[in-house]
């Protein structure tokens, strides 16, 4: 199963390093990887797969939250199907 996990907040260094040794260590892939510095705002978007997870969708959504919070930025996990729902024109 592919989600979204996105990433807004101050730019500081080791956001792409905490994010991806999180989701290394629950064995989530990351398949596709944006970022980029917008209006002084680090903003990065991942396409991840989740089917050899070590955890449930709704355990890493809300870890990926509680991370957010420690980093002080925003993270949020979308299952890949809503996401594109969301976004379709």
């Amino acid at each position: 199963m592919n989600a979204i996990i996105t990433v807004v907040g101050t730019d500081q260094v080791g956001i792409i390093a905490r994010v991806s040794a999180f989701l290394a260590e629950r064995n989530i892939n990351i398949e596709d990887i944006s970022q980029t510095i917008l209006s002084g705002s680090f903003v990065m978007m991942m396409m991840v797969n989740l089917s050899s997870s070590v955890k449930a969708l709704e355990d890493v959504k809300r870890e990926l939250a509680e991370l957010g919070e420690t980093m002080n930025v925003s993270i949020s996990l979308m299952h890949e199907k809503v996401f594109s729902a969301m976004h379709r024109i």
